[in-house]
């Protein structure tokens, strides 16, 4: 039975929380992993980039100069890739570059993600973030009393309350994430993650619909 220690936000420790062994069964899947990765990477791109090709370009109807007698080169269109100004030879044109993955691939990499996090101890349990106002340094002094305020932590809650949310957005190395959205990239995306007992209940539960 595997156990992990649970902190309050004083950063004491009040109990142990039990994980499953299902989920956390030490096994990383390191191709799976890197399938997500570039999956969720490539999902994000926006594949606007356009360039104009020779036909694209403004202008050019009518021929510079004749054909012949100029002693220059022989040219139909100021359109002309070779010309500045001109058009684009094989230059980037919109297009779509997502890729799809199974779900129960997706899960299967977090599950890895996460298994990986804790063999690393990389993962903080804490007891709940009760925050009373939305000043950032009310967050600051519980990441300062859990000892990790210095590193790129990701706090997974199961919803972000309003205080969490004013707090934390102006805190460079600090995100917030949902236990329904934690994926394999933005599990990996830190050094710490810093869960919820409820959170990591409800995330436990989550990968265990596609284990069987």
């Amino acid at each position: 039975m595997k156990e992990i220690e649970v902190l309050n936000q004083e950063g004491e420790k009040i109990g142990n929380f039990t994980l499953d062994e299902k989920v956390f069964d030490g096994k990383v899947n390191i191709t799976l992993i890197h399938q997500a990765v570039v999956t969720y990477l490539a999902n994000r791109r926006k594949g606007i980039a356009s360039t104009k090709t020779k036909s694209e370009v403004r202008g050019g109807g009518a021929k510079p100069w004749r054909q012949k007698g100029t002693g220059r080169a022989r040219v139909g269109s100021i359109r002309s890739p070779l010309w500045r100004g001109g058009g684009i030879i094989f230059g980037p044109k919109p297009r779509d570059y997502s890729k799809k993955l199974p779900k129960k691939m997706k899960i299967g990499a977090l599950k890895s993600a996460l298994n990986a996090k804790l063999k690393d101890k990389e993962i903080v349990v804490v007891d709940g973030i009760n925050l009373e106002n939305y000043k950032t340094k009310s967050l600051l002094s519980i990441l300062k009393k859990l000892k990790i305020n210095s590193e790129r932590i990701k706090l997974v809650v199961p919803t972000i309350e309003k205080n969490l949310k004013l707090a934390s957005r102006n805190l460079e190395k600090v995100e917030t994430e949902t236990a329904d959205n934690l994926n394999a990239y933005t599990a990996l995306d830190c050094k710490k993650i810093i869960f919820t007992k409820q959170a990591l209940e409800k995330i436990q539960e989550r990968i265990k619909k596609f284990l069987s």
